[in-house]
């Protein structure tokens, strides 16, 4: 019996082991490993353990929440369809209804989830580890010193970007066709089994490739300098257009059925009913209507063409972006004229003094600047803006044509959506970590902690940066929902309502969200323990649908009467100036605390209280 599989059958040696054991167990051996495959995991180590996936280092704690956050949806739901296809038999039993599975059709729409999970999740993580599939300055300044061929290096990142797609395919599917044939009785289980297993590979790979493809023909044809400016607004539209895909599943599978059988043309336009078609061919044959032979040959001729296009591209992107890396792409330096006016308008209203000034426009150059700050970005501004489109549209299918209309009360919500995910983003990514080397001046001088008056400068700037971006966005969502809202949101009173939802939404969430930040934007420490991403998680669960249904309610009430409108102004400012005195306070109590000096243990001085 090999030594790798023994491991896997006998318990693990103990963490602490006597001298004797030691000895018995003879001289450690150490892996016999070639350069190839170290490549290969060092490449690999890098997707999972950079300063984006995991800030604080631990890159296989975060690979496990990963796979677990990936792999438990396709698991959970085909738990539950088990009620759907055995349903309980209430006594005493009607004759002519006698419990059995559900139609075909509503069958079909449980098989198209798993192709639509399969996509999304796929897409989502070859977005976020965008940045990894290509060279940067560090990896050209140290294998370029060491003896390995190029070759080899881009072989190896090659073989690492085809284990991350296949690892997280795996990953992602591979419970689902354990629990599916116990939860559905299929009158065929091979039949079952070949088409599920085909479709959510085909589906999740045609994402991931098609990404793939993408970023690498954009490189190759624009260049570092070019492709970098758009790189943001890429990553951002995709993750919406994923999210959303998935938000929008409950509206896709009632349409579904009138589309396909309908013959409707909308339907060779949309990826995801490609692999349905190699789902539903795979599981009915000949019995499948003739719209599912045509569509799987769509989605596996469309998955060859990007695999092709992945395959051609990938190396050219790649030797264009090595070549940008060596030669150094000029940096062009000035001061934008455009801005002056904003800058000029913010010291007026915003901030007036000094230090929220010295705040202000950190958070303006640093923002932008670092990976981890725009992944946050697009994360949250992807995933509000898909919730969004979620909410507001509405689909149909009406004489085998497909309809789209907005929903009044998903507009009234929208404000509610767009201030809480801008606000959240914001404030993930102000009080996120390792930024130390930009943030050594402000702790030299205003003190550690700082000064009262310096501290209060400083943070009411950030809240003030907070709050302008929030309302900015909120407005300009208002404005752009207008053109698709029905005519009982155009009057001004509805108009006004909509408004103050928004801004004082913006204001309550930026207060409370900020009133235990005690630090400068992007200046914090890595926190001594591992976060919990499922409380987390919990807390959006719990604080988004209240906010956005508060936000409806009061949208609704406040439309009924102007004087409910000075109701809802005079609660908004009481909330901000209780808010704004709590915190103030807050920010005394920390100020004065005890100066630590650098290197010095601070646990004893604020017992972990102090942010």
């Amino acid at each position: 019996m090999s030594d790798g599989f023994q491991r896997l059958i006998v318990d693990a040696p103990p963490a602490v082991m006597s001298l004797n054991m030691q000895a018995a167990m003879g001289p450690v051996r150490q892996p016999q490993r070639s350069q190839f495959e170290l490549l290969v995991r060092h490449f690999l180590e890098r997707f999972f353990n950079h300063e984006n996936a995991s800030p604080d280092g631990d890159g296989k704690t975060r690979l496990v929440q990963l796979a677990f956050a990936a792999g438990l949806p396709g698991l959970m739901v085909a738990v539950y369809l088990w009620p759907v296809y055995h349903p309980v038999i209430v006594y005493p039993p009607h004759p002519h209804s006698v419990p059995g599975p559900p139609p075909y059709w509503v069958q079909m729409n449980h098989h198209f989830f798993f192709v639509i999970y399969s996509f999304v999740a796929m897409g989502l993580v070859t977005v976020f580890e965008w940045d990894l599939f290509f060279p940067d300055l560090l990896d050209i300044q140290v294998m370029t010193t060491l003896p390995i061929p190029q070759r080899r290096v881009f072989w190896g990142r090659v073989a690492a970007i085809g284990l991350l797609i296949a690892g997280f395919l795996f990953d992602a599917n591979f419970l689902a066709p354990i629990i599916l044939p116990m939860s559905t009785d299929p009158p065929s289980l091979i039949s079952l089994e070949m088409g599920h297993v085909a479709a959510v590979a085909a589906s999740g790979l045609f994402s991931a490739f098609s990404i793939v493809a993408a970023q690498s023909i954009l490189l190759a044809l624009l260049g570092e300098r070019l492709f970098r400016k758009i790189s943001l607004f890429l990553q951002g539209a995709a993750v919406t257009f994923l999210v959303m895909l998935l938000l929008l599943f409950p509206v896709l599978s009632g349409v579904t059925p009138s589309l396909l059988q309908s013959g409707n043309r909308l339907i060779y336009l949309f990826p995801p009913y490609w692999f349905l078609g190699v789902y539903q061919h795979a599981l009915r044959g000949a019995e499948a209507i003739s719209e599912f032979r045509t569509l799987q040959n769509a989605g596996l001729t469309a998955l060859a063409a990007v695999m092709t296009m992945a395959v051609i591209a990938y190396p050219i992107a790649y030797l264009r972006r090595v070549k940008n890396l060596i030669e150094g792409a000029v940096a062009r330096r000035g001061r934008n004229s455009a801005l002056r006016p904003a800058n000029a308008a913010a010291h007026t209203v915003l901030v007036r003094k000094p230090v929220g000034r010295a705040v202000f426009h950190f958070i303006n150059q640093t923002l932008l600047r670092l990976p981890r700050y725009r992944i946050y970005l697009v994360l949250y501004g992807g995933v509000g803006l898909s919730v969004l489109i979620a909410s507001v549209l509405r689909l149909s299918v009406e004489h085998g044509q497909l309809r789209a209309e907005a929903s009044a009360d998903g507009i009234r919500a929208g404000v509610g959506i767009v201030a809480f995910w801008v606000t959240i983003g914001l404030r993930t990514a102000f009080v996120s970590s390792g930024n130390q080397r930009g943030g050594w001046i402000f702790r030299f001088t205003h003190g550690r902690p700082a000064h009262y008056a310096a501290a209060i400068d400083g943070l009411r700037a950030v809240k003030s940066w907070v709050l302008t971006s929030a309302m900015l966005a909120t407005a300009l969502v208002v404005a752009v929902l207008r053109v698709f809202a029905p005519p009982e949101l155009l009057t001004l009173h509805a108009t006004a309502a909509q408004l103050l939802v928004g801004a004082g939404l913006c204001v309550i969430l930026t207060d409370a969200v900020f009133a235990q930040v005690l630090i400068v934007p992007f200046t914090g420490e890595s926190a001594g323990e591992t976060p919990n991403l499922a409380f987390t998680l919990l807390k959006f669960y719990t604080f988004f649908p209240f906010i956005t249904t508060g936000g409806l309610v009061a949208d609704i009430w406040i439309e009924s009467s102007w004087a409910h409108f000075s109701a809802a102004a005079l609660t908004v400012l009481v909330v901000h100036l209780w808010f704004r005195y709590r915190h103030s306070e807050s920010v005394r109590i920390n100020s004065q605390q005890a100066e630590v000096e650098e290197g010095e243990d601070e646990f004893p001085m604020r017992l972990g209280l102090r942010y």
